[in-house]
């Protein structure tokens, strides 16, 4: 059965502060919170098959929105939300399949109906995103406050009824 809550991290593991969502879904997997499936996912093509079929989808991701590295910015982006077109996630798009960024992702699931009931983007503001760098200081000294933000978020939500619970991560290649 399908989890009600979702946390998906989303980036590039080897591109600097690109790799903050990957990392906090590992923190938060580490944390063993029942019935919350989590997942590390490169692409947000795929998004929209992840999170249709749950209640809360949480998505951390880097952003780049003219604030200090490492701060945070949470959007709730569900049905009844506005478009983000105007939103840090709608400035990351880089070319290639990354010109298809989270904003035109969400905007596509509203098109389609296939958002979550409730979806929450939780950006942390970027400087680096070079192969094979890792996590620049000020992304790094924001984890733990990012990973309280996220367990805060899913801990909060409709605990789900009873159905087996899904534990651990699964790392999906973009």
């Amino acid at each position: 059965m399908t989890p009600s809550r979702i946390v998906i991290g989303l980036g590039s593991p080897d591109r600097g502060d690109d790799a903050v969502g990957p990392e906090v879904a590992r923190r938060v997997a580490a944390l063993h919170l029942p019935g919350v499936m989590l997942v590390e996912h490169e692409d947000p093509t795929g998004l929209i098959d992840l999170w249709d079929t749950v209640d809360l989808a949480v998505v951390v991701d880097a952003v780049r929105s003219g604030s200090a590295a490492g701060s945070l910015l949470v959007v709730e982006a569900g049905a009844d939300a506005g478009p983000l077109a105007d939103q840090a996630w709608a400035r990351t798009g880089r070319g290639g399949t990354h010109a298809f960024g989270l904003a035109a992702a969400v905007e596509l699931a509203r098109a389609l109906n296939r958002l979550p009931r409730r979806l929450v983007l939780v950006g942390v503001e970027a400087t680096a995103f070079e192969h094979g760098t890792a996590l620049g200081a000020p992304v790094v000294a924001a984890l733990d406050a990012v990973v309280a933000t996220v367990v805060g978020l899913v801990g909060t939500a409709t605990p789900p009824t009873a159905s087996p619970q899904v534990e651990g991560v699964c790392r999906v290649p973009g």
